[in-house]
């Protein structure tokens, strides 16, 4: 057990150390040895990830902690910095790793013509990972904050990573400001649990919360339970990570930077926190009834509606993008229906799939010349056959057609719904089951417009080629996970022995049962998700290969449901007006009106007072020994009767 700890301690530092090289001296040491060490790095950190989750699982000595130093004394306020080590956290330190490593060694080839300073890319990378490995490991919320905004500021710095576009300059600060207003929910619920258990250290809190069952909290003139305020709180500040409803703006517009980092952020690091948070609280979101109701509502309809927007954006990796937070829409679904392990599952099995689908996006890039615009591309897999058959595989993964991965956790979470045996679950499962449909018709319209019929830029395709040995690789490695993640690990994480792989990592209630009824569900209820989805590759051929015209007619004849859509339900013209123009506005007033009007003028006064009562001295210098002479007898009279006249 003793070398599990050692080895998770150099998973999660490792990064680090790689990034710290990369960054520090990589100016020195050129950017083909900084990738080569920060890659060296992840992979000395993956194959640690390995060998601590086999040696936990054989060894039985989970949860354990490993102290790393003390961090924060301020009188009763004691906070370390340690790894928590239990199945949660160790599986997903060894997700996040394996997908960085793919990246990181898939950004060498995508990379390589760029003109900025690689060293700088893969040292970002790197420190990004290192902060998602520092927030799945935390064993209080103070370290998880410290990696919830260490994940949110290297996303800043990849999203906006060619600095030079400022278009990816703006992409850069939405994600930021959005992510902030999000992160102030998230900052005052731990300072409230804070205030009610004392402590802000896992155990010490998950042990407590029963005992707080029936603790109410005066807000907004009433009195509230305080477990559901906490719990309300904490979920608002993941739906600004994880890009749901009303957060949901900065996911898209994060694709304006390089192709590696949007696969990094959709399917491992960012997007996931949230989905993570709940989960690790599970002990204290079993107890808040109301906001788990809340949670559905919102995954449910985020689900549907980022993937009635991915349904007719022209962006290639736009459409993957939105079809990430529809995704993360299920997940939170499970959270809310009491189904953890199914969303952790999802998560799990999504992040292969995602990042294939993403790193296929970037290799079809790639080979287009960096043109990312569906309808300017087309009859493609006969240049770029291997990235077809992998995008085949990752679209089958995200379709949830049987057996490949999103199969098995798409249509666990879809069943926990259903058993939940309530309104909101009633509701997510219908909203969940038109998603999978959905999901299957913008899969396919992606496949047919990129791959299939005539090329709409003949010099682009002309040119086209396959992706180098380096980024075909880890598409390949995560075709795999795409195929069989989904079955080899459901019997760990929703069947039969899910119970002793958690070991308590995850908590359920006495009377939550929905894990227990996955497998009870009727059988129509069960092959209806498979069922739609194949429709929807269905009507997705019917409209992209045999009547290609009739996309282009059907957007004509529901134009306003079409514009709807395609401006993403105007969520960011009515945040315009709502809450930016406004402000520009208010800025605009405190500019010229405080700081030009008042906090200028007083200096600046100031200084015009000083300068003419200067010009005004100087004129007495008229360089006559006469007038001085004259000057200083006037001034020998004043003093002389001064002294006379006053004494």
């Amino acid at each position: 057990m003793q070398a599990a700890l050692i080895l998770f301690s150099v998973a999660t530092l490792a990064p680090l150390f790689g990034a710290a090289i990369a960054g520090l001296f990589g100016r020195r040491i050129g950017d083909g040895p900084a990738q080569a060490v920060t890659i060296l790095c992840m992979v000395v950190a993956t194959l640690s990830s390995y060998g601590a989750l086999m040696g936990g699982m054989a060894g039985g000595g989970m949860p354990s902690v490993v102290l790393l130093s003390h961090w924060i004394d301020a009188g009763s306020f004691h906070v370390n910095w340690a790894l928590r080590f239990d199945t949660l956290s160790v599986t997903m330190v060894a997700m996040v790793l394996t997908v960085s490593t793919l990246v990181h060694v898939y950004s060498i080839g995508y990379m390589a013509h760029d003109t900025m300073p690689r060293y700088r890319f893969f040292s970002y990378l790197s420190l990004f990972t290192f902060a998602m490995l520092m927030l799945v490991t935390s064993n209080d919320l103070i370290q998880l904050f410290f990696g919830w905004e260490g994940v949110g500021l290297m996303s800043y710095l990849l999203i906006g990573y060619w600095y030079q576009k400022p278009s990816a300059c703006a992409a850069a600060i939405k994600a930021f400001v959005v992510n902030r207003v999000a992160d102030l929910f998230f900052l005052v619920g731990i300072g409230l649990i804070f205030v009610v258990f004392g402590t802000v250290q896992y155990d010490d809190i998950f042990a407590t919360v029963p005992d707080h069952v029936q603790t109410g909290y005066y807000l907004f003139g009433s009195i509230h339970s305080v477990l559901e305020i906490i719990a309300t709180l904490l979920f608002v500040g993941a739906m600004g990570k994880s890009a749901q409803l009303f957060f949901h703006t900065w996911l898209p517009d994060a694709m304006e930077g390089p192709t590696p980092v949007s696969a990094l952020i959709h399917a491992a690091t960012m997007v996931t926190a949230g989905v993570f948070l709940m989960a690790r609280m599970s002990p204290l979101i079993e107890f808040a009834p109301d906001t788990r109701m809340f949670i559905v509502l919102i995954g449910a309809t985020t689900c549907f509606f980022a993937a009635t927007v991915g349904l007719v954006q022209p962006d290639i990796k736009r459409t993957i993008a939105y079809s990430t937070c529809s995704q993360l829409g299920y997940m939170f679904m499970a959270i809310g229906v009491g189904a953890y392990q199914a969303g952790v599952f999802h998560l799990t099995t999504h992040a292969f799939f995602k990042a294939l689908l993403f790193l296929g996006a970037g290799c079809v890039i790639h080979a287009m010349h960096e043109e990312q615009d569906m309808f300017r591309m087309g009859g493609l897999w006969k240049k770029i056959p291997v990235t077809y058959a992998m995008m085949w595989i990752g679209s089958l993964a995200l379709a949830g057609v049987f057996p490949f991965a999103g199969y098995w956790s798409k249509d666990a979470i879809l069943n926990a719904a259903w058993a939940a045996h309530s309104e909101v679950g009633t509701y997510g499962w219908i909203l969940g089951t038109i998603t999978a449909f959905i999901t299957a018709l913008y899969s396919w319209r992606l496949i047919f417009l990129v791959f299939h019929g005539k090329p709409h830029d003949q010099h682009a395709f002309d040119h086209a080629h396959e992706s180098p040995a380096v980024m075909l690789g880890p598409v390949l490695i995560l075709s795999i996970g795409a195929l069989v993640a989904g079955a080899a690990l459901a019997p760990l994480y929703i069947g039969g022995k899910q119970e002793g792989f958690w070991g308590g990592a995850i908590f359920n209630a006495p009377g939550n049962t929905v894990m227990a009824s996955l497998e009870n569900v009727p059988t129509l209820v069960a092959l209806l998700p498979s069922i739609v989805g194949l429709l929807g590759i269905g009507l997705a051929y019917v409209l992209y290969i045999a009547r290609p015209e009739m996309p282009a007619q059907i957007a004509s004849s529901f134009r306003p449901v079409y514009q709807f859509l395609l401006n993403k339900w105007y969520f960011d013209e009515l945040y315009d007006l709502i809450f930016v123009k406004p402000y520009r506005v208010i800025a605009r007033a405190l500019w010229h009106g405080v700081d030009e009007g008042v906090i200028e003028k007083v200096p600046v006064g100031l200084a015009e007072m000083t300068r003419g009562t200067a010009i005004t001295a100087t004129r007495t210098q008229t360089g006559s020994i006469a007038v001085y002479a004259f000057t200083m007898l006037v001034g020998l009279v004043v003093l002389v009767t001064t002294v006379v006249f006053f004494q």
